[in-house]
Parts: C-alpha cells; sequence; structure tokens
C-alpha cells in the first residue's frame, strides 16, 4: 500500500456533558466518569425520566450556536492559524440546528403568547454554520453537513477533500447539536431509549442515551503544518463514506455498509488492518446497532488475517450526541493517540457474546499508533476515519 498525503489536525476543542477542553475530557476517558443524569433544559413530562447528558453551562443565544462557539474557540486557541481568512473553511456536522429555540418559540406561539418571530430565521442547520464563520472571520469555503448520526465525522472528511483539491489552506471541521424535545421524544418513540442510561453491548442494554455538545478539529496539510511549526495532536490519514439503503432506521444487521466504510478508510490511508491499534465504535447501547457494529468488526478483520484491536465506545459518557458524535470521537481518538492511552467503554457490565467483540470495559495506557472511528447514522450512512500518531506523546 502506498502512503497518501496527510492532513494534520493542529487544533481541538470540545463541549460535552464531561465538562468543556481537553484536559476535562482526557479525565473523563481514563476513569469512566459518565455524563448521564437528569433532564433540566426543558420539562417532558412523558419523557423526560431518561438519562441525558446535558452540558452546564452555556452561554445565551441560541444553543447550538453557543454549543459550537465554545469547541470552535478552542480548536482555533490549540491551532494559532496564520492563513488568510478567506483561506479557512468551515464543515459543520448537526441534525438539529435552531430547534431548541423553535420548539419554545413554537410553543408559545400555540399557547397565542408573546415570542420573538426571528426565531424561525435561525431554524435551519445552516445558520449555526453561516453564524460561527461570521462571528470567527471565517471567510473561506462554509458548508453544512447533516446526514443524520455520521454527520460530525463526514465533515472531517469533507474538510480535508476541501484541502486536497486547494479551495482551502486550513479547514475547521466537527459538529453540534444540542438536547431537543423532538429527539428525545422521537427516539423514545421508536423505543430506542435506555431507561437506565447507555450500555454499549452489554448483555442487558436496552437502547440509547441521548447527549449534547461540540467538536472540532483545525485541519491543514501536513507538510505545511510542519513548516510552520504547528503542532499537530493526531494525523487524518484515510477516510470513506457508504450508504447500506437498508432500512429507514435500522442498520443492515449484516454490517456490509459499516465493513466497506471501514475497509475504504484503511485502503484510502494506506494501512493494513493488521496495524490498527484502537477501534473508537460508533456503540450507540441499541440492540441492533451493536450487533450489527460489532459482529462486521470481527468479520473484517478475521478476513484480513488478524483478531479484532482494542475497541470500545464512548457513549456511556458523552451520551449519543447525534450530529456532534463524530466529531467528538475524533478528538477522543486524537487524544489517545497523543497523550497514550485507550478509552474503555463507560457503564458495560457484561459483554453480549452476540456481538463478537470483548471491548474494553476500563481505560488503559498504551502507545497506540493508528486508529480507526466509526460513525453510523439512520438511512444506513457510514462513515470511518482512520488517524495516526503525529508526534511523540504530550
Amino acid at each position: 500500500m502506498g502512503s497518501p498525503e496527510r492532513v494534520a489536525i493542529t487544533g481541538l476543542g470540545l463541549v460535552s456533558a464531561v465538562g468543556r477542553g481537553l484536559d476535562a475530557t482526557e479525565a473523563a476517558l481514563r476513569t469512566g466518569r459518565s455524563g448521564l443524569g437528569r433532564l433540566t433544559l426543558f420539562a417532558s413530562p412523558r419523557q423526560g425520566q431518561h438519562p441525558v447528558a446535558q452540558v452546564a453551562g452555556v452561554g445565551p443565544g441560541p444553543r447550538n450556536l453557543a454549543l459550537g462557539r465554545m469547541a470552535l474557540a478552542d480548536a482555533l486557541e490549540h491551532a494559532g492559524l496564520v492563513h488568510a481568512p478567506e483561506r479557512i473553511g468551515l464543515v459543520v456536522g448537526t441534525c438539529g440546528g435552531g430547534m431548541p429555540e423553535t420548539e419554545t418559540a413554537l410553543g408559545a406561539r400555540l399557547a397565542s403568547a408573546d415570542h420573538d418571530a426571528t426565531v424561525w430565521t435561525r431554524h435551519a442547520c445552516v445558520h449555526t454554520t453561516f453564524a460561527l464563520a461570521r462571528e470567527f472571520g471565517l471567510a473561506g469555503p462554509a458548508t453544512t453537513i447533516s446526514n443524520a448520526c455520521s454527520s460530525g465525522a463526514q465533515a472531517l472528511a469533507v474538510g480535508a477533500e476541501l484541502l486536497a483539491t486547494g479551495m482551502a489552506d486550513a479547514v475547521v471541521a466537527g459538529g453540534v447539536d444540542a438536547l431537543t424535545r423532538l429527539t428525545l421524544n422521537g427516539f423514545a418513540s421508536l423505543l430506542a431509549m435506555d431507561p437506565e442510561g447507555a450500555r454499549p453491548f452489554d448483555a442487558r442494554r436496552a437502547g440509547m442515551s441521548l447527549g449534547e455538545g461540540a467538536a472540532f478539529c483545525v485541519l491543514e496539510r501536513a507538510e505545511e503544518a510542519r513548516a510552520r511549526g504547528a503542532r499537530s495532536f493526531a494525523l487524518l490519514a484515510g477516510f470513506a463514506n457508504t450508504c447500506d439503503a437498508h432500512h429507514p432506521t435500522a442498520p443492515d444487521p449484516e454490517g456490509r455498509g459499516a465493513t466497506q466504510a471501514m475497509r475504504g478508510a484503511l485502503e484510502r490511508a494506506g494501512i493494513d488492518a493488521a496495524r490498527v491499534d484502537y477501534i473508537n465504535a460508533h456503540g450507540t447501547g441499541t440492540q441492533g446497532n451493536d450487533l450489527a457494529e460489532g459482529n462486521a468488526i470481527a468479520r473484517f478483520f478475521a478476513a484480513q488475517g488478524s483478531a479484532p484491536p482494542p475497541t470500545s465506545s464512548v457513549k456511556g459518557l458523552f451520551g449519543h450526541t447525534l450530529g456532534a458524535a463524530g466529531a467528538i470521537e475524533a478528538v477522543t481518538c486524537a487524544l489517545a493517540l497523543s497523550r497514550g492511552f485507550l478509552p474503555g467503554t463507560a457503564r458495560l457490565s457484561d459483554v453480549d457474546p452476540a456481538c463478537g467483540l470483548e471491548p474494553l470495559r476500563e481505560s488503559r495506557e498504551a502507545t497506540p499508533q493508528v486508529a480507526l472511528s466509526n460513525s453510523f447514522g439512520f438511512g444506513g450512512n457510514n462513515t470511518a476515519l482512520v488517524f495516526e500518531r503525529a508526534e511523540p506523546l504530550a
């Protein structure tokens, strides 16, 4: 296999229910401290008993924008960008957009109460992207990915392609999603929520737990990052997107699209499967997803002549943050590679043998060189990202 041009990740920003910033995130990943707790953001008489991963201390204004602002600011501060603003792009993965404020305004409208009518202009997912671009002066290409729960990971892939085509010299790519009544009630109506909280790959798992948050990565061409003396947290080495077209919500039980995404990402990176040291699984805690993904991983690596590498899901910590999930897990992989550890699977007690894996229960010290991250969404949308260590441990 060859060695395609790498993309350097020179900035990281993350805010979630476990805290803001890299140190807080690393501490939670190492200790397994979960961010799941009681919903207080809004009233939900029918579904409010479900644990959620809610972010504390979010600033004023539209919640998606406020979450995105915190993560993006931290990513830019790390990167110390020197590129011209018109050459810095922004790619945002999101599903909810301005839904939190729309829901509140709609309630007021139905009650014939006064409300801010301009809220409707901030409803679309693209509003968050363009508002962030204006606020931070990012005048390069700006685009929004809204492709279910693979959106945040796909944002990084699109950002890498913007660099490869020369449309930008740096791209801030990631995702953001806030908790909403629509998503909480919607997933609950599908019987996809675990009343005890998400337990990925557990024999008693009964569904997912919703979360909210934002994460962004600053992407630059690796040789240019080195030339300006920038520190790289990790390299984005490969990526692939596939679609099952199997069912509107359920994954292909054979995991064929997931397998194709993993294979395609590794081939693009020029990396053999045997070199993968860690897999961040999508691992939502639902029966169908964990079963399909676990067996897809096991079969894929068996076909390559190797056992699956250490694998874990971090959704027991962060909840399932929908459009932000793939970006949060990209930051997780970058931290694992740059700071020398493997995250565990929080809230996992008894592994379901039908999933075909023996996931990591607790974090452990390690020196991983290659990490693979899976993100799967409704409609059978699959994205796999491959990361490499860039520098000695921080």
